[in-house]
């Protein structure tokens, strides 16, 4: 096994020396290393294929985007777009093109060539987690977790787009081969099919009522669109059958496997689309393919320690590239992984010569290989067949595809006489060498059906609608292929068996077709639109080299080849041979030259001899020439081959014949080998006549609508007529009907007229005696508005009267608080006065007597001492300037006090003086304290009469504001009595 690092290589070879699978099938291993760190390697992310299964897309984390071509080894960095990839489309209709859906919620097409954005489509919210392309390559899908949108791309502008609701999610939304089918899977298991053009819901898929739910995260669907395959959080499978919409089966995976992380089918050329191979990831990273039919395990791949992430499977079937839990990519070979239960079980032979291979015999049936049964008590020797030794030139020739030689073929072919109906298809698509170039049968599909096979089914009725249009399609792209086989009548009968062999798989049908038509129907259209007489020759002249009696005898009856070939040619034997006699020839046709198919007739026409010979009318030759014979083809096929070494060489058709040439990969090769201008002319006649006959069938319709309009006119006439006098008869009735009514209408005016009279009269009595009751009634609903009125204003008055109490209460309990709390503050400052009092009144006897005896000893020194006279004065003043500066001392402290003390201004008592004052000083303090007093009084009665003024005024303002209240409900009152009256 090999292992290539590509590192920061933009292009180079995905392996130096060729790949030998290993045993576990891995062919290489691609790892990317980081450039900084060898050991570390940057992971792949996503891988995609495209259509021809050749190469494929790779993108890993850093945004980087690599195209891997196995067939031709080389690896080519393409885009770097600078972040990672969610998902990856590379089957576009433009072949170079790919979409890369980015973290970023964004889509962008690039050229893989040019390396240039082609396009960049915008619209996700959330990140892609799939991309799914139409199978012609123009419409694709893109799904997120809560939205799935639809693209042209074409114009890659968003077409439509599905939103559902948060709770309930999308898993995937997809294309469903061979169709325009849309199917969509939700996160609650339910499956709803839709038709991409009108996006009509189609079908339902019914949620399955019995099991555990599996909570469905994987698809898969067959290349024909038949078998649904789903898978999630259970080791169980579910199998739909998309036709019916029918649950066909349940699969139960090993116990190991607890939840499927990816389905995939593995197709096969020649199953038909319809795959039995379907490969299993788990959880455990181990892919496991079974086979759905028998339930059975055929190979796995992955392990434990190398677990699998992702897988993708080429579209024909020879690769498988997965992406590992490392980030690596590891890319198996299908042939390797799948050698042991396809290899055919040894074959019971006898020991003979290379010259006895022609005497050998052995019976096989045709619906699988029998195996021997084992004996433990004899041995069964066994031997493979071995062509004899040829030069390896011509052994390279006889290589074909998938491994097998047609030398060996041919050998095993003459050896049972057919190949096996289980490997037919391979070997054909092995013989034919078949190119499967989808894209160009995509682009001859995509043109249409063809205007000359547009009705077809009035021609050739077919009873299964499906084979109908199967047959139209392959048709269809035949004309647009080559101009002449849409003027070719015989074409759909020589292509009619092979639409019904491949009804699933139209692009092998039709290069099948296209593959026999190039090689077996060589120089047939030479002599267009006649029968090829060159050909009918050759094989005429077969026929007469041996059984001239049989061409006279055909002669003789007037039978040409045209009677007696070209029936068997133009219908490719379909018409004179069963199924499977029909299958048995063709691989002997398509195993040999292609002269073989015009021998086969001349050999037909010999076996057939007796017969033959017995007819002698034209008739006789048609009907045997277009029905089928008893006859054994086995013999017919024995006859072709004796015919095919016994014919000289100047009249074998082999030497007229070019040898086999497949057709060309890639794009189909030119086919022109016809008078051109004959086409021509027939289409261009074809084209008028039709063009005429679209203008007859306007005539016709617009003569067929102006008889019609004219009929319906003549009609309507008609009907007029017949109307007028029936309207005329009924007008004469109606007079007279009119005038007896008139008459009896009289009568009743008169009988109505007194009636009203009456009625009149005692309307008026009736409204009388209304009139009087109502005003009764309102009379009596005033006087007792008025007893509520009376009750209201005695109510409002008593709540007044109450109000007013309790306020004069208020204001009486507060003046009596007031006038405590003046007797409380008279008594206060009488006790004062009177403790002040008896207090001034010590200070001034206490002084009286000091200044008595200060008296006395000034004029006890004054007597004795005359000589200080002056002194005394002086004495005097000073003491006169010292009474009057305590004076002042003592008012100043009285002021100190009162600013400091908390009492109210009337409380503050004059401070005692302790200084010795003058008594001149002493009458000036009780002048001071009585002034005091009386001022305290006085504005205690100041304040008793500013409260006194205020309850007057609070009095007033209730009074008036009861006044006015009561005034207005009166008034209010009065109103509404007023208008009771009125």
């Amino acid at each position: 096994m090999q292992t290539t690092d590509i590192g920061n290589k933009e292009e180079g070879k995905v392996w130096h020396r060729k790949p030998t699978p290993s045993n576990t099938g891995i062919m290489v291993t691609v790892i990317r290393s980081a450039a900084a760190y060898q050991s570390k390697t940057v992971r792949f992310l996503h891988v995609t294929f495209d259509t021809t299964g050749d190469s494929f897309l790779a993108g890993d984390h850093h945004g980087n985007i690599y195209v891997l071509d196995i067939t031709r080894n080389r690896f080519r960095l393409v885009q770097k777009t600078g972040q990672a990839c969610t998902a990856l489309a590379f089957n576009l209709r433009r072949t170079t093109e790919f979409l890369v859906a980015l973290a970023d919620y964004s889509i962008k097409c690039f050229d893989k060539d040019t390396k240039q954005l082609v396009s960049w489509m915008r619209g996700h919210e959330g990140a892609v987690s799939s991309v799914s392309v139409h199978g012609s390559g123009r419409y694709a899908i893109s799904t997120s977790a809560d939205t799935a949108q639809l693209w042209d791309l074409d114009t890659f502008q968003r077409k439509r787009k599905l939103n559902v609701r948060q709770s309930v999610g999308i898993q995937r939304v997809f294309f469903l081969p061979l169709g325009n089918t849309i199917l969509s899977c939700f996160n609650d298991d339910s499956i709803f099919a839709w038709e991409s053009d009108t996006l009509f819901c189609k079908y339902q898929l019914p949620v399955p009522d019995e099991g555990p739910r599996i909570h469905y995260k994987a698809f898969a669907v067959t290349r024909d669109g038949k078998i649904l395959a789903a898978g999630g959080r259970s080791n169980l499978l579910h199998l739909w059958c998309l036709d019916t919409r029918q649950l066909l089966r349940v699969v139960q995976m090993p116990p190991k496997v607890r939840t499927v992380r990816q389905l995939e089918f593995l197709p096969d050329s020649f199953d038909g689309g319809a795959s039995q191979t379907l490969g299993v990831l788990s959880q455990d990273g181990v892919m496991r393919f079974i086979n759905i039919q028998t339930c059975k395990l055929l190979f796995n791949i992955g392990s434990h320690d190398d677990a699998i992430t992702s897988a993708t499977i080429s579209p024909n079937g020879r690769h498988i590239v997965t992406i590992m839990d490392n980030g690596s990519l590891n890319i198996y070979s299908v042939q390797c992984l799948t050698q042991d239960y396809n290899k055919p079980p040894p074959s019971l032979v006898k020991v003979v010569s290379e010259g006895e291979c022609s005497a050998l015999t052995m019976k096989v049936k045709s619906e699988g290989v029998q195996r021997p049964a084992k004996n433990p008590g004899r041995r069964v020797k066994t031997k493979f067949l071995r062509p004899p030794a040829v030069p390896m030139t011509e052994d390279k020739e006889n290589e074909l595809p998938d491994g097998l030689n047609k030398k060996r073929l041919v050998t095993l072919l003459k050896a049972f006489g057919e190949y096996p109906a289980k490997y037919r298809m391979f070997v054909w698509r092995s013989l034919l060498r078949l190119p499967e170039n989808h894209a160009a049968f995509s682009s001859l599909t995509d043109k249409g059906l063809h205007s000359a096979y547009l009705s077809i089914q009035e021609r050739y009725p077919i009873k299964s609608h499906k084979l109908q249009r199967g047959l139209q399609r392959v048709l269809s792209a035949l004309a647009h292929w080559a101009a002449i086989f849409g003027e070719t009548d015989y074409l759909p009968l020589m292509a009619f068996p092979f639409v019904k062999l491949f009804q699933n798989n139209p692009l092998l049908c039709f290069e099948v077709v296209a593959t026999t038509i190039v090689n077996w129907c060589q120089h047939w259209f030479e002599y267009f639109p006649n029968p090829p007489l060159n050909v009918l020759s050759m094989a005429e002249n077969v026929l007469a080299h041996h059984d001239k009696e049989l061409l006279q005898h055909l002669i003789d009856c007037g039978v040409t080849s045209q009677l007696y070939v070209w029936p068997l040619l133009e219908t490719l034997f379909s018409e004179v041979l069963t199924r499977d006699e029909w299958l048995k020839l063709f691989d002997n046709v398509f195993s040999n030259h292609p002269a073989f198919l015009l021998v086969s007739v001349v050999s037909y026409v010999t076996c057939c001899r007796a017969p033959l010979l017995l007819c002698s009318h034209k008739e006789d030759f048609e009907y045997f020439f277009h029905h089928r014979n008893n006859l054994d083809v086995s013999s017919v096929i024995k006859e072709t081959y004796r015919l095919m070494e016994s014919t000289p060489a100047d009249i074998h058709p082999r030497n007229m014949l070019d040898d086999f040439q497949p057709l060309t990969r890639g794009q189909y090769p030119v086919f022109n080998k016809y008078p051109t201008y004959i086409v021509e002319y027939q289409s261009q006649e074809r084209e008028r006549i039709r063009q005429q006959e679209v203008d007859y069938l306007r005539e016709r319709q617009a003569v067929q609508e102006l008889r019609a309009k004219a009929v319906q006119r003549q009609a309507e006439d008609e009907a007029w007529y017949t109307q007028q006098e029936i309207l005329q008869q009924a007008e004469e009735k109606r007079r007279d009907i009119l005038q007896q009514e008139e008459s009896k209408l009289a009568e009743q005016r008169t009988r109505l007229t007194a009636m009203k009279r009456e009625l009149k009269v005692k309307e008026l009595q009736l409204m009388d005696a209304a009139r009087r009751r109502f005003l009764k009634q309102q009379q009596d609903q005033r006087l007792t508005e008025l007893h509520r009125l009376d009750e209201q204003i005695q109510r409002k008055m008593n709540t007044r009267d109450q109000e007013t109490a309790a306020a004069v209460q208020d204001i009486q309990v507060r003046q009596m608080e007031l006038e405590a709390q003046r007797r409380l503050f008279e008594q206060q400052l009488a006790k004062e006065q009177v403790r002040v009092t008896q207090e001034v009144r010590a200070e001034v006897d206490t002084r009286r007597h000091r200044s008595e005896v200060e008296e006395t000893t000034f004029q006890h020194l004054l007597n004795n001492d005359t000589d200080v006279s002056l002194g005394t004065n002086k004495v005097s003043v000073h003491l006169l300037n010292k009474s009057t500066f305590t004076v002042s001392t003592g008012l100043y402290s009285r002021r100190k006090y009162q600013q400091n003390s908390h009492l109210p201004r009337h409380y503050s008592v004059c401070p005692l003086i302790l200084l010795s004052v003058h008594p001149y000083s002493r009458v000036l303090w009780c002048l001071v304290f009585s002034v005091s007093l009386d001022r305290g009084r006085g504005e205690l009665d100041c304040r008793e009469r500013e409260l006194m003024q205020n309850i007057r005024e609070l009095r007033q303002k209730l009074a008036a504001l009861l006044l006015y209240q009561l005034s207005h409900f009166i008034s209010a009152l009065l109103t509404s009595s007023r208008r009771t009256l009125v």
